[in-house]
């Protein structure tokens, strides 16, 4: 048995003899000293082995609190607890010794504290136990086993009750499944903020799986109802669910029948009174009154007269009204039907400067179609603009600048974004933005706002722009941030920066099971006046199914705490953040820069995060070991270009494609083991069969280069050849594989290859330049589409056709919801966008046949 750690030892038998000798009489713990007493131990007192007066209890870590343990013998002469195996040091152990009056036997207690983290170590392995083991001197004992468990109860029920309506006397059974707890949640049940008690209304009865049954459903059972889960942790309520017991109605006995009238006819009536339908029942089924003709004897003879013809030349005057009126309604729709096509031609606003999609160019000499010119209506004056095809540059009449001189604001290398014409015009330049950088940082170290940025130059993109607009990007990183026309003000000119915040920086607090699901994005400087949305992109790496997730945007504030400002799903548009979330990508459009990032809190254990997989080895290999190195990081760019970097300064290279993992929070931890190796040649130095990566370490993504090493050994330096099998799994989850084989003395795979993809794009680009759409076009297609057109042909069909309705709410809160679909297109589909595809949506929209053209290079 091994020995508990501190200063005592057992030495056999004259340990035991020693120990014989001594007298107990009674010891106390006051101010931690010991007393020995005057009373003899009891001659039986050899041949007792050591008996628990209290045992360690199970118990529940709530939050960070940490949980005592608590073990009291007699006998005892030592008392040491092990946990899950291993001793507790005695160091952190409180011992208390006294003495059983009734015994006169030396009693001694125990107490050690239990900390979350340690139980977070080995979570997901096993569960976390710790016993006490007593001595004496006769021998041992050993305590039950406490299990110590970290407690939590999820936020989202897995089942909620429906409201229902049911008839009189009906049961009722409304279903509610707790969320997912530890302990186990306890639920009750309320009615209208008050809580059922089965016992004093047996009219109730909640069922072992929670349910609860209303026997006999009672006018007075109508209300809402609430499923209420608790534990040790918190107490949560879910939606209401309301309850309408309603009441059918149903006849009375008819009465009698009435004396015959002039028209010989007689009548009798009933009433749905018994009972009255109520609380939305249904009305009573059939006649309340009956007539039935009277016999010949009891009718009085009447001869038709002047009442018949005027009833009847009422009718025909009513049927020829209902003719005039339908005769004008058809011609009122056809007319605004002709207006409507003529409106609908200003779709053809994209034939400035286009040519004809589907028909190439024609060479000098060749044949070419004429394009069909499009029916004359009265905005076929937007197809009269003529552009100037023999130069990147497009000059208009317009005030493009501020009234006042601005000479010397812009610092480009290029010359200035706008250059002053003669009469008033100005020049458009597209241009890249080329500052020094550190000109740039020394200007901006000045400001207040800049103390919290890094300096690191590669990873921050930064420009000049006005009510143009622009882009700015950080290239390899999934990272823009898009200015779109008119969002700066007119005559305001702005330095604006992007910078990715590296994680050990720039610390953001997560609480509980969040976890950061994207980088930390600053754009600046905060506090600038816009007049409409940027839009911020960048990746994160969760499997965007919001069923799954609770995804709030953080931002920090000016005293740099981070706040909540978006629960993403429930976006409202009178708030200045609103969320498109795809497979991979966040776009946030804001009215305020600052700094932002994704945290997102598990609602059950489906929810996955994306992690990107990546095998590093050594380039050069002039020794006997051979490294593997295993990458497990967030799904992100950013994370992604950093370990390329850092490993290209390590001297490694790529041995395999990457491989994407499915993460789940089922507090399982991750293993990674190596097979298949030719044990001729090869041998791992691992000693066990994988090695793990605890489930948190992963979860909570503050670890930004988690990765494994598998330490190989080949029996000769000429074997350079390596085949083998590396597995990646989650315990009971999600796995992947790298079915390996390559020499290791050629390095067939650079860190410069298409891995790390080297962006040729600018970081920033100003005017028209930043956009796919030339600015004139854009501007007519807003004017074309902005206004409600009856057959939905305007900015909703555009939407419908790019598959953004699920925003329309957001689009129409915006004084021009056009410019704002375009914009969401343009901060899509900057590397990779079709123009022709967007013209192609425009001619469905307008239904105008071979009217949508191809953008020239040289059109604005």
């Amino acid at each position: 048995m091994p020995l508990p750690p501190g200063p005592f030892v057992r030495c056999g038998f004259n340990a035991a003899l020693l120990l014989l000798g001594l007298v107990f009489a009674g010891f106390t713990s006051t101010g931690g000293s010991e007393h020995a007493a005057t009373a003899a131990l009891p001659a039986a007192f050899s041949d007792l082995l050591p008996h628990f007066l209290v045992e360690p209890e199970d118990e529940f870590i709530v939050k960070n609190k940490p949980v005592t343990l608590t073990c009291r013998s007699t006998p005892a002469t030592q008392i040491y607890f092990k946990c899950n195996g291993e001793w507790v040091h005695q160091d952190d152990h409180l011992i208390e010794r006294s003495v059983d009056p009734a015994t006169a036997l030396p009693v001694m207690q125990v107490t050690i504290e239990i900390t979350r983290q340690q139980v977070e170590k080995i979570f997901g392995l096993d569960e976390y136990w710790c016993q006490c083991v007593a001595w004496s001197t006769t021998g041992t004992q050993k305590s039950q086993k406490a299990y110590i468990r970290i407690a939590y109860l999820r936020k989202n029920f897995e089942e909620e009750p429906q409201g229902k309506e049911v008839a009189l006397d009906q049961e009722v059974v409304l279903r509610c499944h707790p969320p997912e707890g530890v302990p186990q949640a306890e639920v009750e049940w309320q009615r209208n903020e008050d809580v059922l008690d089965p016992v004093s209304d047996p009219n109730f009865s909640i069922t072992p799986d929670h349910n609860l049954v209303i026997k006999k459903a009672r006018l007075l059972d109508t209300g809402n109802y609430t499923c209420v889960a608790k534990n040790i942790v918190a107490r949560r309520k879910s939606n209401s669910a309301t309850v309408i017991v309603y009441v059918d109605g149903g006849w009375s006995e008819w009465s009698k029948w009435s004396a015959c009238a002039a028209d010989c006819s007689m009548w009798r009536s009933r009433e749905c009174s018994q009972p009255s339908p109520g609380t939305g029942g249904k009305e009573c089924q059939g006649l309340d009154l009956q007539s039935i003709n009277c016999t010949s004897e009891q009718c009085p003879q009447t001869v038709s007269g002047a009442e018949d013809v005027a009833l009847y030349v009422g009718m025909v005057a009513v049927a020829l009204c209902l003719t005039l009126l339908l005769i004008v309604v058809v011609l009122v729709y056809r007319r605004k039907k002709e207006g409507l096509d003529a409106d609908v031609a200003d779709s053809s606003i994209l034939t400035t400067g286009f040519q004809p999609m589907g028909i190439k160019p024609s060479k000098p000499g060749v044949w070419a179609p004429r394009p069909r010119r499009p029916p004359h209506s009265k905005n076929s004056h937007l197809l009269t603009i003529q552009p100037d095809l023999t130069t990147t540059t497009t000059s208009y009449q317009g005030t493009l600048r501020s009234r006042h001189d601005t000479t010397g604001k812009f610092s480009m290398t290029n010359g200035p974004l706008l250059d002053p014409l003669p009469n008033g015009s100005h020049t458009l330049h597209n241009g890249k933005l080329n500052t020094d950088p550190a000109e740039f940082v020394s200007r901006l170290s000045t400001q207040t706002y800049f103390k919290t940025l890094p300096r690191d130059v590669a990873n921050t993109s930064y420009g000049t722009f006005n009510f143009l607009g622009g882009r700015l990007t950080i290239p390899n990183t999934g990272i823009s941030l898009l200015i779109p026309p008119e969002a700066i003000p007119r005559g305001k000119i702005y330095e604006i920066y992007l910078t990715v915040q590296r994680k050990e920086d720039l610390r953001l607090p997560l609480a509980g099971c969040q976890t950061l699901l994207s980088p930390i994005v600053s754009c600046g400087p905060p506090g600038v006046v816009l007049s409409r949305p940027v839009i911020l992109s960048m990746d994160h790496c969760f499997d965007a199914c919001l069923d799954n997730w609770a995804v709030r945007l953080k931002k920090q504030n000016y005293e740099g705490a981070w706040e909540d400002v978006l629960l993403m799903g429930e976006e409202l548009v009178s708030e200045p953040y609103y969320c498109q979330l795809e497979a991979e990508t966040c776009r946030l459009f804001t009215e305020q820069l600052g700094t932002f990032a994704l945290v997102g809190e598990s609602l059950h254990m489906g929810a996955a995060k994306r992690l990107r997989l990546v095998l590093f080895s050594d380039a050069y290999c002039s020794t006997l070991e051979y490294n593997i190195r295993v990458y497990c990081m967030d799904d992100t760019q950013d994370v992604f270009k950093e370990v390329m970097q850092m490993e290209r300064q390590l001297g490694g290279r790529l041995i395999d494609d990457p491989h994407i993992l499915l993460f789940k929070d089922s507090y399982h931890n991750l293993r990674l083991s190596i097979h298949d190796m030719p044990q001729a040649h090869w041998r791992s130095k691992l000693l066990a069969g994988y090695q793990e990566i605890p489930f948190y370490h992963i979860w909570n993504g503050s670890q930004r280069y988690l990765h494994c090493t598998f330490t190989l050994e080949r029996l000769s330096l000429h074997t350079c050849e390596l085949t083998c099998q590396l597995c990646v799994w989650q315990v009971e989850g999600e796995g992947q594989s790298f079915a390996l084989d390559f020499n290791i003395a050629k390095d067939t795979r650079a860190l410069d290859s298409e891995f790390l993809l080297m962006d040729s794009n600018a970081m920033a680009l100003a005017g028209p330049s930043a956009f796919q759409i030339p600015y004139l076009i854009r501007q007519k297609i807003c004017s074309s589409l902005d206004a409600p057109c009856p057959n939905g042909a305007d900015w909703r069909m555009l939407a419908q056709r790019l598959k953004l309705e699920r925003h329309m709410s957001f689009f129409a809160s915006k004084a021009s919801p056009t410019s704002v679909i375009l914009d969401l297109w343009e901060a899509q589909h900057f590397h990779s966008g079709n123009i022709n595809q967007l013209a192609t949506v425009m001619a469905d929209i307008g239904k105008q046949e071979a009217m949508i053209f191809l953008v020239s290079d040289g059109e604005c």
